[in-house]
């Protein structure tokens, strides 16, 4: 401070004359104008670059947006009231979504002068005066945005509202301002005021009414409030209303029951600030104002009433084809904000966010959704059910406790189906059944539920890659006797153990699980992952399941879906590609734009070699003709020439499911309980026979609707990669010679065929044949199949059983226990060929052999002298005696069923 003082005195000082003061300050003067116009300059050049920083910002967040025709914004602004429109193929209405609000739209002519001046004087005073947006918003948006303060700018103007409800969605996003904005002014330029007055009117969230549902528009308020039309609203009404679109959940008078609210005052208030700025604008007079503001607004609300309750027709197909849509929008929303769908569902708010998003929008604009589904495909299907589900299984009458309310409640459970129609070539969905009843259960049984594959992938998982890799042929002998992994001790259907080598088809056939586990162990041991071949079918497991040697029979952590398990199935019907599953052909927008459209030419992932597809095929197909469904061949209505399939069952009956294609298509079911209560129900014994007998149903329903899905006739022509080797068919191997006690003998009493795609059969060897086998397995079968009678390929029960063998392996299916299979295979695939001439020396000598098409090994059985005869394993053998050089050895045994 005394430097200061001592600064000004010596200025003072330093002034010589009054002329000299003058001077001195007509100098600071000009300093200082100077300064003031460099400043207001200064000022002018930053304000002008951050007008043009925020056109520029502006411009460049809606570079990228579509310019919308004046066709497309008149239907997006007239779209109220309305919801998004299910359809089944062929543009067939299946119905509309339930709607999130209510209201009718009704013309600005038809509505109180009251209200139209309450809504401009509240929301947008200066509404007649601007092109659809004011500048000080603008820059207000974009030093909020610039300088961080936050993205809700506020002050949009009726019409920049009008389009955020109608055009946009409701993120908060500078983006989407600034987008409204741009939006805001093309309205502007192509539609009149009271154009957009109107539009607004009929969009705008107004509350509740006395039905506690959401209304949208005047005339749904004026209904739902007073009972009135929007004509015959007073001043005081139409000011209420005016009122609401500011927070309508806060000024509404009825909760979510349509009861009246105690406390009715912050509506009262709100109503005030309309009619004051009403007064304000010379829109009304003081009288009026103060009339309107006593006016006593509760005699005239409506009393309560309730809400009636929509029914859903097709609730399954509903609520699938919502969830899908929901889906494929929330993506679409994320990539219009540059987040990638993956990273989107780790952030379960961020997810919450755009799934709201996505909601409102299908539930309060008119999209159009058009699916893949056959409508009379999809009736005939679950028809089949209904009528057939009394027959699935017991149906289970307990009591539960609510988890909402801690009530002890009656709860039932049914065995419930889920089944699935695919287009092989396309990948479409054309039916499918989500359970057996919908207002019991609306849980979709197809898309929603995991359960244990079972048996049925298989195919999928082992024999296919094994295939792929040259593994195995088709004849590839699988060792079928006890067995111990550490503690895991795998045994077949019920319990039992065949005892004998198996080759690869009939294992596939019957559905044998020892030799599937050897086989899985020994790509295991041979480097080979399935994980590769899963996954690009869409089914995606863990390493650690992986591992476990019990998944090739279906033991997975989590299970797989119906649809995921059909759709795998499906990549060998088209030739080892598969095809992604969809339900939703395309969204068509209010305006008439695709917003999203599944492309017709359908991806395809190369999974298996054509080679190996076909001779999946052919081994499945003996799964109908001869194996575990081989019911299928007089149950179903149409050719099963072409027809292959699989069988699964999964531990205690939990869990049954058939899944058979042609060309055409890939049907599956699945039955089982879905034990919501903690209960423990399985399904009966017979449960593979019942899944059969309904998947025939349905077949035959489709095929009654649409032969051409089914494509019966066209057959699996062999790719020219797929080797057919002539081997014996008790070793899988070449024919040839092994010596015997000393003897060598000519092995060649039965061949067959054997197909590969990689790799050829072995030479013949007393070992080494037959996958997963043991020295001791290797001297049971040479000992039987030189006559002796040893126990080989008799079947035995692992453990306590009630029931024999033989019990056990009739309910699998087609019963067989052992033996060849008899039933022909129009698919070429196992001829047998018995030799009849008779030789000497060292070959073996069958005399009156017949020829026979299957799959089986030698049938257990004793015997002796030169015609012996006998019954083991629960079938029956007769066989005639080999001649060999040195003497006679008997009992070689040719099984029968």
């Amino acid at each position: 401070m005394k430097n200061l003082w001592n600064s000004i005195k010596e200025f003072f000082n330093s002034i010589d004359s009054w002329s000299d003061l003058a001077e001195r300050a007509n100098l600071t003067i000009a300093v200082i104008r100077r300064i003031v116009l460099y400043s207001i300059a200064g000022i002018f050049i930053i304000l002008s670059l951050l007008i043009g920083l925020g056109l520029g910002y502006v411009s460049a967040l809606t570079n990228q947006v579509d310019v919308p025709t004046k066709t497309e914004m008149k239907a997006e602004l007239q779209d109220t009231n309305n919801s998004a429109t299910l359809y089944f193929a062929g543009n067939k209405k299946i119905e509309s979504l339930q709607k999130n609000l209510y209201g009718q739209r009704t013309s600005l002519n038809d509505m109180s002068p009251y209200l139209k001046k309450a809504i401009v004087a509240t929301e947008d005073e200066d509404f007649y005066k601007h092109n659809g947006v004011l500048p000080k918003s603008v820059v207000r948006a974009v030093i909020s945005d610039v300088a961080g303060i936050g993205t809700q700018t506020g002050g949009s103007t009726l019409t920049q509202q009008t389009v955020k409800m109608q055009m946009l969605s409701s993120e908060t996003t500078w983006k989407r301002k600034a987008v409204e904005i741009f939006l805001a002014m093309r309205v502007d330029k192509y539609f009149t005021k009271d154009e957009i007055l109107e539009d607004y009117l009929n969009a705008a969230t107004l509350g509740r009414n006395n039905k506690g549902q959401n209304i949208q528009g005047v005339y749904a308020a004026a209904k739902g409030l007073f009972g009135k039309t929007p004509s015959e609203l007073n001043l005081a009404e139409s000011a209420y209303i005016a009122g609401l679109p500011q927070s309508p959940s806060v000024y509404t008078p009825y909760d979510n029951d349509g009861k009246l609210k105690d406390d009715l005052s912050l509506g009262k208030k709100r109503m005030k600030v309309v009619l004051y700025r009403m007064y304000r604008n010379n829109q009304i007079s003081k009288s009026q104002y103060n009339e309107a503001s006593n006016f006593d607004l509760k005699k005239d609300f409506l009393k309560p009433q309730k809400q009636t309750t929509e029914e859903i027709k097709y609730g399954y197909l509903y609520n699938s084809l919502t969830s899908q849509a929901r889906t494929i929008l929330i993506k679409n929303l994320a990539k219009e904000d540059n987040i990638p769908y993956s990273e989107l569902k780790k952030d379960e708010n961020l997810y919450q966010k755009y799934y709201e998003q996505a909601d409102t929008e299908l539930h309060s604009k008119n999209y159009k959704i058009d699916s893949t589904i056959n409508k009379d495909i999809y009736n005939s299907m679950n028809t089949q059910v209904d009528s057939f589900k009394s027959n699935l299984g017991t149906t289970h009458s307990d009591t539960a406790t609510d988890s909402n309310t801690g009530k002890t409640i009656n709860v039932k459970e049914p065995v419930q189906n889920g089944s699935v129609l695919l287009d092989n070539a396309s990948g479409q969905v054309l039916g499918f059944v989500g359970g057996v009843d919908f207002d019991d259960s609306q849980l979709n049984h197809v898309f929603d539920t995991q359960r244990s594959p079972g048996s049925s992938i298989k195919p999928l998982i082992t024999f296919a890659p094994a295939i792929e890799n040259g593994l195995i042929g088709t004849q590839t002998q699988l060792s079928d006797f006890k067995v111990k992994f550490g503690n895991y001790s795998p045994t077949d259907y019920g319990n039992t153990i065949q005892n004998r080598f198996v080759s690869a088809r009939e294992t596939l056939e019957e559905s044998y699980n020892i030799p599937t586990v050897n086989l899985y162990k020994h790509m295991k041991d041979k480097g080979i992952s399935s994980k590769q071949y899963m996954s690009k079918m869409g089914i995606d497991l863990s390493q650690k399941e992986y591992d476990q040697l019990g998944i090739t029979l279906g033991g997975t952590s989590t299970g797989v879906t119906v649809l995921q398990q059909a759709s795998a199935f499906s990549t060998f019907a088209n030739k080892g590609e598969h095809v992604e599953p969809y339900v939703i052909k395309k969204i068509t927008a209010p305006t008439g734009k695709s917003i999203y459209k599944h492309k017709d030419a359908a991806k395809k992932t190369k999974v298996f070699s054509k080679e190996t597809s076909y001779i999946i095929q052919n081994m499945l197909h003996g799964v109908v003709t001869k194996g575990t469904a081989s019911a299928l061949s007089y149950e179903t209505n149409f050719n099963t020439d072409n027809l292959f399939g699989k069988t699964g069952t999964s531990n205690d009956y939990r869990d049954n499911w058939f899944i058979g294609s042609t060309n055409g298509m890939t049907l599956a079911s699945w039955i089982g309980y879905d034990n919501f209560y903690g209960n423990n129900y399985n399904l009966e014994s017979n449960s593979t026979d019942i899944n059969q007998e309904l998947w025939s149903r349905m077949a035959n329903a489709i095929y009654k609707v649409d032969p051409n899905v089914v494509d019966e006739d066209t057959s699996f022509s062999k790719p020219s990669g797929v080797k057919k080797y002539k081997v014996d068919k008790e070793t899988g191997t070449k024919t040839g010679y092994i010596e015997y006690n000393g003897i060598n003998t000519h092995v060649n009493q039965h061949t067959t065929t054997s197909l590969y795609y990689k790799g050829s059969p072995d030479d013949m060897s007393s070992k080494n044949f037959a996958i997963g086998a043991k020295s001791s397995n290797y001297k049971l079968f040479w000992d039987n199949y030189f006559g002796k009678s040893n126990g080989y390929g008799v079947v035995t029960t692992k453990g306590n059983s009630s029931k024999s063998a033989a019990e056990v392996l009739a309910e699998n299916g087609s019963g067989r226990t052992t033996g060849f299979s008899n039933s022909s295979d129009n698919s070429g695939s196992s001829e047998v060929t018995t030799n009849s001439s008779t030789t000497s020396g060292t070959n073996s000598t069958t005399n009156n052999g017949t020829s026979e098409t299957g799959t089986g090994s030698s049938g257990a059985g004793s015997g002796s002298g030169s015609s012996g005869a006998g019954t083991g394993g629960g079938g029956t053998s007769t066989g005639n005696i080999g001649g060999v050089t040195g003497g006679t050895t008997p009992g070689g045994a040719t099984g029968a069923e």
